[in-house]
Parts: C-alpha cells; sequence; structure tokens
C-alpha cells in the first residue's frame, strides 16, 4: 500500500502520446482518454448526488463570491482562469485532454445525474461519496497515462509534484485542503463530503495511476 501511495510522477504505457500537444494521437490513445474522462465525469456525478457535501474548488468559488459580490458562476471562470495561469511558472503544456477535460465531464455529468442512486442517508451518502472519490482517481489514473494534457487543476498537481519532489498523493490532498480552507475563510461551506473528497482524493489518484502502469505495463514515468 505504501508503494502505491509513494507514486511521484505519471506512469507511461505503450499507448501514452509521446508529447501532450498532439493532436492526432492513435486511436488507443485517444479511446483511453475519453473513457478516462467518462469515468471522471461519473465519479463527479456520484458525488454530487451523495448530497453530503460540495467539491473543494465549489467551496472556494463560494467563497469568492461572497467577498467579491460575483456569482458562483463567474467566480469559477475567473478561478479557472487564473489555475491556468499557475500553468506557465509550473512549466505545465495543454493539450487535446485539457480541452476534452472540460468538454466530456461536463457532458457526462449532465446527462448521468439523473440516471446515477441518490443517497437518501447519511451513511450511504458517505458511502457513495468514497466510491466516488475512488471512481475519479481511477478515470484520473487512465486520461493522465494518456498523456495528451492534463486538466487545470491535475495540471498544477503536476507542476508542483516535479517542483516539489513529494508523492503525488500528499501534493493532490494538500491542494484540496488548501482550497477548501480558504474557501470556507472566505465564506465558503463545507460538509462532511468535502473533508472527504479533500482528503482521499490525492491517495485515489496515486492509486489510479499506480493501478493502470500496472496493468499497461508501464515502461518509464512522465517529468
Amino acid at each position: 500500500m505504501l508503494e502505491i501511495l509513494r507514486v511521484k510522477s505519471v506512469p507511461v504505457a505503450s499507448w501514452s502520446s509521446l508529447r501532450p500537444l498532439n493532436f492526432k494521437p492513435p486511436l488507443a490513445t485517444f479511446t483511453l482518454l475519453c473513457m478516462g474522462l467518462v469515468l471522471f465525469g461519473l465519479g463527479e456525478a456520484l458525488l454530487i448526488n451523495a448530497g453530503v457535501g460540495v467539491s473543494p474548488w465549489t467551496v472556494f468559488s463560494q467563497g469568492v463570491a461572497n467577498v467579491s459580490g460575483l456569482s458562483i458562476g463567474v467566480s469559477t471562470f475567473f478561478i479557472g482562469i487564473g489555475v491556468l495561469l499557475l500553468w506557465i511558472p509550473l512549466r505545465q503544456m495543454p493539450g487535446l485532454g485539457t480541452l476534452l477535460n472540460i468538454l466530456i465531464i461536463s457532458t457526462v455529468l449532465e446527462l448521468s445525474l439523473p440516471y446515477l442512486p441518490t443517497a437518501s442517508t447519511l451513511v450511504a451518502g458517505i458511502l457513495q461519496t468514497f466510491f466516488g472519490v475512488l471512481v475519479v482517481g481511477l478515470g484520473s489514473g487512465i486520461y493522465l497515462v494518456a498523456n495528451l494534457g492534463a486538466g487545470p487543476r491535475d495540471g498544477v498537481m503536476k507542476g508542483l509534484q516535479r517542483a516539489t519532489n513529494l508523492p503525488i498523493a500528499v501534493v493532490r490532498m494538500s491542494i484540496e485542503l488548501t482550497v477548501v480552507a480558504v474557501g470556507w475563510s472566505l465564506g465558503g461551506v463545507a460538509g462532511l463530503g468535502t473533508l472527504i473528497f479533500a482528503v482521499f482524493i490525492g491517495p485515489a489518484v496515486s492509486i489510479g495511476l499506480y493501478s493502470v502502469g500496472r496493468l499497461a505495463g508501464s515502461v518509464a514515468n512522465h517529468d
């Protein structure tokens, strides 16, 4: 288990793209990228339907909206721009996956929410939240190994990991806990599910990367 949580970089599989900025990837790479993003979206939908707390970044958006007077949607937009600007000093390269991250996840959320279970009790909500976090972690592992560009927040995670050389689980958990703390201090509303996500998403992503790397026969590591 400790080996899984010590993962420090994204594994490279035989189907990984040689570079993120690749708009003509092999069919297998593109298919697995989309598969990972679909799983990511399903995991996010499970978290929403669990009903025990919004995501850390939503808490952050609520806090920014509270102090700025902007709507949550506008706040989320500007936060997204700020996150992408962090890619510059962190030397992260966007790609096809960066764009599809937004398109596929939002589409899967829209289409799947009415059909996924809605937790009716607190215990069911907590269990569904843990399952949703694991699904997000697995989806992250698949789409990141495709190496066609990370989503905005995963790009920051990769950049900070490279800058600090800390395990991905620690870096991601630190990001999410910081976001929750700042959002809550600004007036955002955090629930039990929010804290579960913040604490366990780092290990879940690490498990996803490790599992995909082992199953695909990892041959190297991305920087």
